[in-house]
């Protein structure tokens, strides 16, 4: 806004000033010109006649000084055929321009009074640096040439002086635009500079957030509008907030209640279980599938119980340098998955993980790759150099996640019918497998191989502990 102003007003006084300079100029020189002109034509007429008809050099001195005597102070310089003086030494026929000279010498043809007469010509020159006005007539058809030298030096200084004014003026002129700016810039730009930080503080969370309100102008009323939406933007984020904190009390709640009673269901159906073969043959089908959907509804438990520990940030990570293919081996033999997981993990990349929490995010993928994908389920693990981090990759063998699947894969509850047809599970397992490798600095992504065959779960750790995220880290 400054340099706006500034150059707004540099414009404008600059070209104000050079008009200003210009039509003084031309008003002084044109006043100086006619007024010398005019003395000098006067002169000529009233001393001229005086001379004889054929004056010797003597006598056209005697007039040059003569008429060089007025108060108008400009030298005379008088030519004839046989001489040419002057009333100062300094000016000479060849001090007089060429083109000067010629309109003298030639008589006005075009003339309407008296055809063939002489005019008096002027033209301004600098002279040693001194401009100069030079005026030249001839006398008479045979009479002598005479030329005057009018100094405009003064007016050359007075010139100056003007331009040394209007300069000044507009370097005033200059700061006060500046001054007038930095004023604007108070009572317009500030407010709004004000009003953007307040929208970047609302926008990082800070919803308590507010403008102070001054005057009854525009801007005055956005910012009463902002501190308007943002009481009520605060309003509604804190009655979401309340309802989403019940909400997750209420599952959390629920499921910590479910724990007792499905203990004690659990060990009843494992009691079932192990006595269903001795059970009559119309019952055995029935107490299988109580101790199913126990052993379902007490991993549902657990999962929505692990769910609302992310959703609070209690969630924990309790890091130990862990050999990543051992971690792979127990998690894959633990859940006697050898016989149909291929494993490529060389020992020796050590890792700060939480040995818990990974075994289930590798549970989860191994696991969904054996359900929904196919044989070979092969485990590939590597580190990343560029980036720092362990690879661990879970390739099946197939036929790949629809493409409108992908994005979702790893969404709360999401089940497709064309990739998990055959799952018995909550749809709960990668959102949690996901939210592990979140709190330990990492991500999982999903893709189909490139050739086609089979899906491909990648799961990035980084080899170094990342800062203290939300939950914390305990050890």
């Amino acid at each position: 806004m400054v340099a706006v102003f500034a150059v707004v007003a540099l414009a404008a006084a600059v070209s104000s000033s050079g008009i200003a300079y210009w039509l003084n100029r031309d008003a002084v020189l044109k006043r100086t010109q006619d007024t010398a002109l005019a003395d000098f034509r006067t002169s000529l007429d009233r001393n001229i006649t005086a001379l004889p008809l054929d004056p010797n050099c003597a006598e056209l001195q005697g007039t040059a000084n003569l008429i060089a005597a007025t108060g108008l102070r400009y030298d005379v310089l008088l030519t004839s055929p046989s001489c040419a003086v002057s009333s100062n030494p300094q000016f000479s026929p060849t001090t007089v321009p060429t083109a000067l000279q010629q309109q003298v010498d030639t008589p006005c043809e075009r003339c309407t009074t008296a055809p063939n007469q002489y005019h008096l010509f002027w033209q301004r020159v600098s002279i040693d640096g001194t401009p100069y006005l030079i005026g030249g007539t001839k006398v008479l058809p045979d009479g002598p040439t005479a030329y005057m030298f009018k100094s405009l030096d003064d007016e050359r200084r007075d010139m100056d002086s003007l331009a040394w004014s209007l300069g000044i003026a507009t370097l005033l002129a200059l700061v006060g635009a500046a001054l007038l700016a930095q004023g604007a810039a108070a009572t317009v730009l500030r407010p709004v500079a004000r009003l953007a930080e307040a929208a970047r503080q609302l926008g990082a969370g800070n919803l308590a957030t507010r403008l102070d309100v001054t005057g009854q102008d525009e801007l005055a009323e956005l910012s009463r509008t902002f501190n308007h939406t943002a009481a009520a933007l605060e309003e509604q984020v804190a009655e979401l907030s309340a309802r989403e904190h019940a909400s997750r009390r209420f599952v959390a709640d629920m499921s910590h209640e479910l724990r007792t009673p499905l203990t004690a269901m659990t060990a009843v159906t494992d009691i079932l279980e192990d006595e269903a073969d001795s059970l009559d043959p119309m019952i055995e089908p029935a107490v299988r599938l109580v101790v199913s959907e126990t052993r379902r509804l007490t991993e549902l438990v657990e999962n929505l119980m692990e769910v609302t520990r992310f959703d609070a940030g209690t969630a924990k990570v309790v890091r130990d340098e862990v050999d990543i293919a051992d971690l792979i081996t127990s998690t894959i033999d633990a859940r006697a998955w050898l016989d149909a997981v291929e494993l490529d993990a060389p020992r020796g990349i050590v890792v700060p993980v939480d040995p818990r929490r990974i075994d289930v995010v590798l549970a989860n993928l191994i696991g969904n790759a054996l359900k929904h994908g196919g044989s070979p389920v092969r485990v590939r693990t590597r580190v990343d150099e560029a980036t720092d981090e362990l690879v661990v990759e879970v390739a099946d063998g197939g036929p790949g996640i629809p493409e409108d699947v992908l994005p979702h894969v790893f969404d709360r509850f999401f089940k497709a019918d064309a990739s998990r047809r055959r799952s018995e599970g909550s749809g709960l397992g990668l959102s949690i497998a996901m939210e592990n490798a979140r709190i330990h600095g990492g991500t999982i992504s999903a893709a189909n191989a490139v050739d086609g065959a089979g899906a491909v779960f990648t799961l990035r750790l980084p080899m170094t502990p990342p800062p203290t995220q939300e939950g914390g880290d305990a050890k």
